[in-house]
């Protein structure tokens, strides 16, 4: 279970009775990793969108952890078909910037790949099975140091990866508990442990209502770059590539929902002197800005796929 650290509870915690906590528990993120790589090399994807759907430009903020995001943020990638007993899910990267995205590798539910590299515009799917919890981010500029290990400006290190990993190391994530209870899935965004790209989730095939528009927009709003405060950005080379959340920053009881302001009912930011979960809630409104927002928690039924973009809403700055 991904953590920077602090008290923090995943996606669905409160409102599925801790089954998204369960389908979570052992995923990545949050501890230095330098181990091995396992059977899960970093596949470049080929799959690319027309040519009208790439982004153009630069449009970057200094003050803006958003990679440097497409204005075409839907990128044209085709559903991929349906699989029967599995949920794909479509990995769309609408930002100017290669990403490398990796998912968590659950052993009681394996998946054959965990990551890939992803150029501008591309696209790839990855068949999950039925009952996977877990998390899917990305990486931003990766390399490899001396040893081999990969080195990335920002983002958790993934599964099984000889990898060195950011401190800190914000990371939007996607959260995932597959067929958890009573035929549903339970999914979300999360900034909980900050945010490093800006990310949407989309449903299809299914009957559920899609909470969210192809465009990235819930009825609060639109997915806009985050306006990170001077005390919560992480710069590498003089250019911020995410921003860290409040215990993070600040490391006090309110901002880490700890001492007096321990447990859901004491931890409401809205009492902090400065509510600085409203860095994310204004970027992203349907995401988790900190550890109680259970309010951001979806739910899809009906054997659901997902589409995870990362980039903007299209014509917002």
């Amino acid at each position: 279970m991904a953590d920077s650290g602090k008290t923090r509870l995943t996606g669905a915690a409160a409102l599925v009775s801790g089954v998204l906590v369960a389908a979570l528990v052992g995923c990545s993120g949050g501890a230095d990793q330098s181990t091995s790589a396992g059977l899960a090399p970093i596949v470049e994807a080929t799959t690319t969108p027309a040519p009208s759907a790439l982004p153009r430009g630069s449009a970057s903020s200094a003050a803006r952890p958003s990679a440097s995001p497409s204005r075409s943020a839907t990128a044209a990638a085709a559903k991929p078909a349906h699989t029967a007993g599995r949920h794909t899910v479509l990995i769309v990267n609408a930002t100017r910037q290669t990403l490398w995205v990796a998912a968590t590798q659950q052993k009681e539910h394996p998946i054959p790949r965990t990551r890939w590299q992803l150029a501008p515009g591309a696209s790839t799917s990855v068949l999950l099975p039925t009952g996977w919890g877990g998390r899917i981010w990305a990486r931003t500029g990766c390399g490899t140091d001396g040893g081999g290990r990969t080195v990335c400006q920002s983002g958790y290190c993934a599964d099984s990866e000889a990898c060195v990993q950011p401190d800190p190391a914000p990371t939007t994530l996607a959260e995932f508990a597959l067929d958890a209870w009573s035929g549903l899935d339970f999914y979300d965004v999360s900034m909980v442990d900050g945010a490093n790209l800006p990310m949407w989730i989309n449903i299809f095939r299914t009957a559920t209502r899609d909470p969210l528009s192809s465009r990235g927009c819930s009825s609060a709003g639109c997915t806009r770059p985050v306006d990170c405060p001077a005390a919560m950005r992480v710069t590498r080379g003089g250019t911020v590539v995410a921003c860290k959340n409040p215990c993070t920053a600040f490391n006090t009881d309110a901002t880490c929902c700890r001492g007096t302001w321990a447990g859901r009912e004491k931890c409401v930011p809205s009492r902090w002197p400065v509510d600085y979960t409203q860095v994310f809630k204004k970027a992203e409104p349907f995401a988790y800005s900190y550890a109680f927002d259970d309010s951001a928690t979806m739910s899809c039924k009906g054997g659901c796929d997902y589409r995870v973009t990362f980039g903007l809403s299209p014509g917002t700055t």
